[in-house]
């Protein structure tokens, strides 16, 4: 038995150094600690159990000890005893509940049995264990987070699992965070700059627990989006979880996709947990303190606040919630390098303890000004479930946040609505009307047609409504405001027809998104029409409908050339990727930053309510070359008036009604366009560039 020594409040978690590991947690009502400590993850009986003595182990809300010769490897977990007084004070203090730790640094869930988290009895037999992790040694070659401007960023949402699970992939470790390593070279080959991970911090793959109706295979939780331990990788997407050797394998990826120019942002879940609500499982916060960590209701506190729409909400400005999201963000920077973070439903971390919205939320001030983290990427999803929209109004400068508007009124302008004109050139110019009174610039602005929620590309040409009957919700889950449009028949097709309309629609988009000004969001596989089958909502689907499918990278190469050759644009023009909104002011060639034009030059359709169509004109700045963009929406074709261009020649760049090679010219092969107008055809965009 391992001797026992007082040990230190500071730092939280588990730390070990030469002579043994100290642990503290937080909990400020508890009246009893019991550390438990096993030889092996799979071990049901702890080898030693420590009750804390609350004189010598506590120091004002933390539980202390230092346990003497106990090593990396070791697992662990707490027994915490408390008042019960559910209804009042929101306590669920349950000494039967075995309970992991918020700061651990390694979770295994061999044993986990979410059911059994859920009633009152002992789980002992079927609970979670942290993994106590022994960060130093690892020889990171030198790396550092890459810090590139978000002016020069290209992020591509990918899930970890899903981008090399399917068989087609070929790698050797499918699904994994080794498996993303293996594929960096087509990472690389499309030019994007940073991946943008879907949750890996440990999450319960349990907590959906349907089998799908149509083929009878267990769902589960596929998204991630509902942690359980922050300050870990998830042990599925790691070779060797149990060895406590997953930092490294995560740390491995990182190293190897920074090698190549690739940032890392993390998707982050800061707005709730996998406890889920009243009748969801004890795994952590709430066995530790539930009125600290948790908003609940004032009319009977046993229930919680649902800002989420995910069953419970995080207390994000209690003091103790604010230490623990700062220095989690901390933890990832300085011990995993990763390069920013984007924060799920984060209007959440702008709520008061009453759940109220506050002026000046201290946690994201927090975040904003860290030292620790200033050069880190910070991105919101400026919005939550309760209604509460904050695009535009995230404090300081370096919040972007995900532009919804931007995502609606693009896909409304290319599926043919009318009336989007004057809405669509704001979009294209940064969405000043959104950011430029706030003093923020186009970098605050994520532009994005689409996202892990919702249709992919593929399916936002090829469905008018959700088709989600295989989440066994019967069709009531995900959005059923799609602004999709299926080209004339619903799902897949083989009329040619309709599948080279779709295929200029796809191009179309990524045309659009690469030609704005911001940050540029693609995701993952819309650069070769992956699709979800009509899906709009693939949470639990971890299978060939939420997979990066490799076999259809071979069928759509084109649009896999255009992206990369839309990205290979977008990084030589500056003009594409400005740091200031666009003023209207003649620069020193003659040329105004930007003109606006409609069918005829200068006459762009702001008041006609019927108009589809939007041309513009970038001065090039001196030795880079001006771009005209024409973009017909309409459902014939159109004839453009073509700018003229002082002492150089138009040359046709891009076209999305040709087929590839033809629709992306590389500058060898560009032609020159002469006459006064161009007949661009229904659908589909033009790029011209002068030379």
């Amino acid at each position: 038995m391992h001797r026992i020594r007082r040990g230190r409040p500071h730092p939280l978690g588990a730390r070990p150094d030469a002579g043994g590991v100290n642990f503290a947690v937080f909990s400020q009502f508890a009246t009893s600690v019991e550390l438990l400590l096993f030889e092996h993850h799979t071990d049901v009986v702890p080898y030693q159990t420590i009750r804390l003595d609350p004189e010598t182990h506590r120091t004002f809300y933390v539980w202390h000890a230092y346990v003497v010769g106990l090593k990396a490897g070791a697992h662990y977990a707490f027994r915490v005893d408390g008042p019960h007084d559910l209804h009042n004070r929101g306590y669920r203090f349950n000494p039967n509940k075995v309970l992991i730790d918020p700061y651990g640094r390694g979770t295994t869930d061999t044993l986990w049995n979410r059911g059994d988290a859920c009633h009152s009895g002992d789980n002992l037999a079927t609970s979670m264990r942290s993994v106590v992790v022994d960060l130093s040694g690892y020889n990171w070659e030198g790396d550092q987070p890459i810090n590139r401007s978000m002016n020069d960023t290209v992020i591509y949402e990918m899930h970890v699992g899903g981008f090399t699970r399917s068989p087609t992939s070929g790698v050797e470790n499918p699904g994994k965070f080794l498996g993303v390593i293996e594929k960096i070279p087509y990472l690389k080959e499309l030019g994007i700059t940073a991946v943008e991970l879907l949750p890996v911090f440990e999450f319960d793959q349990q907590e959906v627990d349907r089998v799908s109706p149509e083929d009878g295979s267990q769902l589960t939780n596929y998204w991630g989006y509902s942690p359980i331990s922050f300050f870990n990788p998830h042990e599925e997407y790691c070779v060797s979880p149990s060895e406590g050797t997953h930092v490294n394998e995560f740390r491995d990826m990182v190293k190897a996709l920074h090698k190549e120019g690739i940032e890392v942002i993390l998707d982050v879940v800061f707005n709730h947990t996998g406890e889920g609500n009243h009748m969801g499982p004890t795994i952590s916060f709430k066995g530790l303190g539930n009125p600290t960590y948790y908003h609940l209701e004032p009319w009977d506190r046993q229930y919680y606040k649902n800002y989420s729409g995910c069953g419970n909400t995080l207390n994000c400005n209690h003091p103790v919630m604010e230490k623990f999201i700062v220095e989690c963000l901390q933890f990832w920077v300085a011990e995993m390098h990763v390069d920013g973070f984007r924060f799920d439903i984060a209007s959440i971390l702008s709520r008061g303890p009453d759940g109220s919205p506050m002026e000046n939320p201290p946690v994201l001030w927090q975040i904003e000004l860290d030292d620790d983290i200033s050069q880190t990427k910070i991105i919101a999803e400026a919005w939550d479930a309760a209604g509460l929209y904050q695009v535009g109004a995230f404090p300081g400068f370096r919040w972007a946040e995900w532009n919804g508007k931007y995502r609606d009124d693009i896909r409304r302008f290319v599926k043919g609505d009318f009336n989007m004109i004057r809405d669509v050139a704001s979009r294209l110019g940064g969405s000043a009307d959104m950011y430029q009174a706030n003093a923020e610039l186009p970098i605050n602005s994520v532009n994005f047609i689409t996202a892990h929620d919702g249709f992919p590309l593929n399916d936002l040409v090829s469905y008018n409504e959700k088709h989600n009957f295989a989440n066994g919700e019967d069709n009531n889950d995900g959005a059923n405001d799609n602004q999709s449009w299926n080209c004339g028949v619903e799902g897949e097709t083989d009329d040619p027809a309709i599948e080279q309309l779709r295929n200029q629609q796809v191009k179309n988009f990524i045309a659009i998104v690469m030609l704005s000004q911001g940050v540029p969001m693609l995701l993952m596989g819309d650069e070769t029409r992956q699709t979800q089958y009509g899906n709009n909502n693939v949470y639990c689907q971890d299978n060939h409908i939420g997979w990066y499918e490799w076999d259809r990278a071979e069928r759509h190469q084109d649009v896999f050339r255009f992206t990369s050759r839309m990205i290979k644009l977008w990084k030589e023009n500056p003009i594409l990727r400005r740091e200031q909104f666009f003023s209207g002011e003649i620069e020193r060639n003659g040329m105004p930053d930007v003109a606006w034009h409609g069918a005829l030059l200068n006459s762009p359709g702001w008041n006609d309510p019927y108009c589809r169509v939007l041309a513009f004109t970038l001065s090039g700045r001196g030795e880079f070359r001006d771009l005209h963009v024409i973009m017909n929406m309409d459902f014939v074709d159109v004839d453009f008036e073509i700018p003229p261009v002082q002492r150089k020649k138009w040359y046709l760049t891009a076209d999305t009604s040709r087929p590839g090679p033809d629709d992306f010219l590389d500058e060898a092969d560009e032609v020159v366009v002469s006459g006064p107008t161009y007949r661009v055809a229904a659908h589909s965009i033009v790029i011209l560039s002068s030379k």
